[in-house]
């Protein structure tokens, strides 16, 4: 019987406390993560051509794709339940994942002369895809053990298996590609990261391996996962299928400026957005009882990730001419420019609709983002690839500009569902990212911060700096 209370729940206080707490630990870890990240993007678009990193991009979503259908949404069902999780739910999850791992693993593996044939990948190319299929099979092996400290809410580990990783393989990329290594050096760096990561999270948080299989908990499971994956699957047919359609319609080198300015506008959302979600998609979950908790939870999320998201992808977006010429080599980047700025504006979009989106899955609406999901899909798979065939590598950032402007429909559905405010929440940080944007604009980068910063003081007052406090206090602990 000891053995099936495998995880239990923690009360209110604690998942308050843990969630505040989530949020700084992810985030302070994140100043080196992104440090790393950045620095190593940075180094490998000096080192690397466009149709190089093009190929990694390309390669790279291929071989992702494979990951949504690994474990038909159950380690999020695991997340997001509200009871107890035992060992025969772990080890149903696990047998069931690693099956269909296998299984896609000897798919592809099949077809893969086909694959190499259709997109005339060869030599140092093959390995890269045979690496990342390496690294696929190592990141199922994670998914158990990370389910367990998420459910726990402990997330100091899970931000230094990330941290780990991210060194490792910038590291070891950025190392070969100065010595001339090409697309191999994406090769070598995922794999040393898929080993160490591995190794790394079972030490963090070990469980009894075994395999397992119960049709009560799989039922059980199913009822949330099996919805909630399907819009993984309709994301990934919007995101990475319509990459791999790309790569036929404005080759490598197209693939390679949409992803460099993709990757750069998308840097604010990895640093904060993603690191806040993940800590509040369980605690959302935890909060569905106690709607006015919930509606402040939901203010203060989407206020924290505006109020430095908008500030950093508009200053992005306006100073990047300036940049591509300041900095050695990396002229070559100036047709990705106009891509930039599109592609910022829908990070902004994004930095709001995505916690949204995330809410809704935490309260257990996996239908509503499935609706979500189907809508972006077909605009995706309708405007890209027409634009792109008119417009070329710029076409796909006006059709995602457009698509962007879809996410004012979360927006409605989450304030109906919970009420939460507005003016509360982004309206502030947009106004006073406006201002910085004008002023910026007419005088220099440091007047537009300052423009930012007094605005945003005269729209919150003093209850900025409460928070401040309360952030910094958190960060010292």
């Amino acid at each position: 019987m000891a053995e099936e209370m495998t995880l239990g729940d923690v009360d209110l206080t604690t998942v308050k406390a843990r969630t505040v707490s989530g949020i700084v630990t992810l985030i302070s870890r994140s100043f080196l993560l992104q440090f790393v990240a950045t620095g190593g993007f940075l180094a490998l678009s000096i080192f690397l051509g466009r149709p190089e990193i093009g190929l990694f991009i390309a390669v790279n979503d291929l071989v992702s794709i494979l990951g949504y259908f690994s474990d038909i949404g159950l380690a999020a069902s695991l997340i997001q339940k509200k009871d107890q999780v035992t060992i025969t739910d772990l080890r149903t999850t696990f047998t069931i994942q690693q099956i269909i791992v296998l299984l896609l693993l000897l798919l592809t593996l099949g077809v893969s002369p086909w694959i190499f044939s259709f997109y005339h990948i060869s030599n140092n190319g093959t390995w890269l895809f045979y690496s990342l299929l390496a690294a696929f099979f190592l990141a199922s092996l994670k998914t158990i053990p990370s389910v367990i400290l998420e459910r726990k809410l402990q997330f100091k580990e899970l931000a230094a298996v990330e941290v780990v990783e991210t060194i490792i393989f910038y590291g070891i990329a950025v190392l070969l590609a100065w010595q001339g290594g090409g697309v191999i050096s994406y090769a070598w760096a995922v794999i040393f990261r898929g080993v160490v990561g591995t190794a790394m999270i079972y030490w963090l948080s070990p469980w009894k391996i075994g395999l397992s299989f119960s049709i009560s908990s799989l039922k059980s499971l199913l009822s949330f996962g099996l919805p909630y994956q399907i819009n993984s699957l309709v994301a990934t047919v919007k995101d990475r299928f319509i990459n791999i359609i790309l790569w036929k319609i404005i080759g490598a080198d197209g693939v390679g400026i949409i992803g460099w300015a993709q990757t750069w506008s998308q840097k604010p959302l990895r640093f904060i957005m993603d690191n806040v979600t993940r800590v509040t998609f369980p605690s959302f979950a935890r909060l569905q009882d106690n709607p006015v908790e919930l509606r402040r939870a939901i203010e203060r999320t989407l206020f924290f990730i505006t109020l430095i998201t908008f500030p950093i992808v508009a200053g992005l977006a306006v100073f990047a001419p300036q940049l591509v010429l300041f900095i050695p080599r990396y002229s070559k980047w100036q047709p990705a420019l106009l891509a930039l700025t599109l592609y910022c504006f829908n990070s902004a979009l994004a930095s709001v609709s995505t916690p949204l989106t995330n809410t809704l899955n935490a309260l257990g609406r996996v239908k509503t983002n499935t609706y979500l999901m189907f809508m972006w899909t077909a605009l995706t798979w309708i405007l890209v690839p027409s634009l792109a065939h008119r417009f070329g590598y710029n076409g796909v950032a006006y059709a995602t500009a457009l698509i962007a402007l879809t996410s004012i429909i979360p927006v409605i559905i989450v304030k109906r569902l919970t009420g939460f405010s507005l003016i509360n929440s982004f309206v502030k940080p947009a106004l006073a990212t406006v201002a910085m944007i004008l002023v910026a604009l007419v005088g220099n980068i440091l007047l537009g911060v300052a423009a930012y910063a007094i605005v945003v003081y005269l729209l919150v007052g003093p209850a900025l700096f409460t928070d401040a406090r309360k952030l910094l206090h958190a960060f010292r602990r």
